[in-house]
């Protein structure tokens, strides 16, 4: 996220101790450090919030090609019958049977 590096660490905290003098100061790196965990918390949760919706998304994706898959496998190239035919299919054999 930020790059922070040890030289820039110092100069914020000798700017903190100049501005807010040394009574206040560790109120305020407190509060700081407070903020900070609740903002790293945030983005956690929205991170993998977001990494369970993708997921989500993969597996819906998954099933539905595995299910016409499925489809072809079982019926060819041709579209899937209806469960009632309206017409009754004709006999086998010349007997009716």
């Amino acid at each position: 996220m930020f790059e922070i590096g040890f030289s820039e660490m110092v100069m914020i905290a000798i700017v903190a101790l100049i501005v807010l003098g040394p009574e206040r100061l560790p109120r305020a790196a407190r509060m700081a450090g407070l903020w900070v965990r609740r903002m790293r918390a945030y983005w956690f949760s929205m991170r993998a919030e977001l990494e369970r919706e993708l997921a989500a998304e993969d597996m819906r994706k998954a099933m539905q090609d595995t299910q016409a898959s499925l489809r072809e496998l079982v019926h060819g190239d041709r579209p899937a019958a209806p469960d009632n035919p309206a017409t009754p299919s004709p006999p086998d054999d010349a007997n009716g049977h």
